[in-house]
């Protein structure tokens, strides 16, 4: 079974920086696309960022500039390192990946980020 854990959620203030990673368990192969989602409260869940196999990145416009996101393929990691955190950043962050064969999408549990003014 193939889970995502996510990591390095938490409460910092304005302007700050977080890390946030997610690990790939379970058998897998042929991961296409790792990235990262997120939603707020009453939103939708919205893309931030994500990677693709051939190392091509994909940003929100609200994040370009401030966030960058990477992938270890060897380990089926993927990081986001955030910069410069505004309270319109709190949400909650799922990692994502999608295949190559089939297109199957896998979600991990989510990891709460809270920017205080």
């Amino acid at each position: 079974q193939v889970q995502l854990a996510e990591s390095g959620g938490g409460l910092v203030q304005a302007g700050g920086s977080l890390s946030l990673s997610c690990a790939v368990s379970g058998r897998i192969s042929g991961i296409d696309v790792m990235g990262w989602y997120r939603q707020a409260p009453e939103k939708q869940r919205e893309l931030v960022a994500m990677v693709r196999r051939f190392g091509t990145t994909t940003y929100a416009d609200s994040v370009k500039g401030r966030f960058t996101v990477s992938r270890d393929t060897a380990k089926n990691t993927v990081t986001l390192q955030m910069n410069s955190l505004k309270p319109e950043d709190t949400a909650v962050y799922y990692c994502n990946l999608m295949t190559v064969v089939g297109a199957h999408t896998y979600w991990g549990q989510g990891t709460q980020v809270t920017v205080s003014s």
